[in-house]
């Protein structure tokens, strides 16, 4: 019988404890990172809504209007250059000064509204 005495590598005992607790990790570390990428698109939605906003409220001024098309806001030579979605949110048409704007399907789940 050949014992050898000098063994090297892991035991199955050790190779477990190495992914319970790597999955105790990924347990902690996952629902941080959405709330922070939910949070991180809510904040960028919000942006775009005062940047809708403000250009709305430069139309309103130069035209004496209360109402405003988004095509009149968003172009190359308009108030805002491109209006980029973060969340497949959808934002208003059109926009009316004085009223909230709603901005709704955001990751399909929430809607966000700014009052301006």
């Amino acid at each position: 019988m050949n014992i050898r005495t000098n063994q090297k590598g892991f035991t199955l005992v050790e190779i477990m404890i190495v992914v319970v607790i790597i999955g105790l990790l990924a347990a902690m570390a996952i629902p941080a990172f959405q709330k922070v990428r939910v949070a991180s698109q809510d904040k960028a939605v919000l942006n775009n809504a005062r940047q809708m906003a403000a250009a709305a409220d430069q139309y309103y001024l130069e035209n004496g209007a209360s109402y405003a098309n988004s095509s009149s806001l968003v172009g190359a030579t308009n108030y805002v250059k491109a209006l980029n979605t973060v969340a497949s949110e959808s934002y208003p048409t059109a926009y009316t000064q004085g009223i909230t704007i709603t901005i709704g399907g955001v990751a399909s789940a929430r809607t966000i509204t700014y009052a301006p």
